[in-house]
């Protein structure tokens, strides 16, 4: 026996038995908007998506690194998830640089680098300290942080050399940070 249930404009969903003896039951959750019924997402599944925009101007001339202001916090829902980092540093500026003068920029999970970016959205300087922009430096990175607690990334800036400054978000330029929780 066969169940048909008619869409109030158009279409229906039709419940049939399953092919099988015995009773099969279907439990549905008491929430409201769309209901998933796999409660075990195939591998690759977007879970969850976060994100982030930050868009305070940031200067630094040193090579010690310090935060560019973009951070974002995901609590993944299983232990085995990866998180995948997606992160657009945009409004990077040089200014009063010398020779060998370069942002680098890294990826931190808390408080644990897991990834460089040296001397990406380089500027070689040739001793002339005219102010160079290069846009933005984009990061993707794939995690596992192997953990269901809130979990925060955020990314840092340094000059190779510590001559000159750096900005970051210069002129409030829009930085952004996407987390994604891909089922693994």
């Amino acid at each position: 026996m066969s169940i048909v249930l008619v869409g109030s404009t158009s279409g229906s969903v039709t419940l049939q038995e399953p092919a099988v003896a015995g009773t099969t039951v279907l439990t549905l959750p008491a929430v409201t908007g769309n209901v998933l019924t796999d409660t075990s997402p195939k591998v690759g599944n977007v879970l969850q998506v976060v994100n982030a925009t930050y868009s305070t101007q940031t200067t630094s001339g040193s090579s010690t690194y310090a935060d560019t202001g973009l951070t974002a916090t995901i609590t993944p829902t299983s232990i085995t998830s990866k998180i995948l980092v997606l992160a657009s540093q945009n409004g990077n500026l040089v200014t009063g640089y010398g020779t060998g003068t370069a942002i680098q920029f890294r990826l931190l999970r808390g408080a644990s680098v897991i990834a460089f970016l040296e001397e990406l959205n380089s500027y070689q300087g040739d001793g002339s300290g005219i102010g160079r922009g290069g846009g933005s430096t984009c990061i993707s990175y794939l995690d596992s942080p192997a953990t269901t607690s809130a979990t925060t990334y955020k990314t840092q800036f340094a000059n190779r050399a510590p001559s000159g400054t750096m900005y970051i978000q210069f002129s409030g330029s829009v930085s952004s940070m996407t987390l994604m929780e891909i089922a693994a």
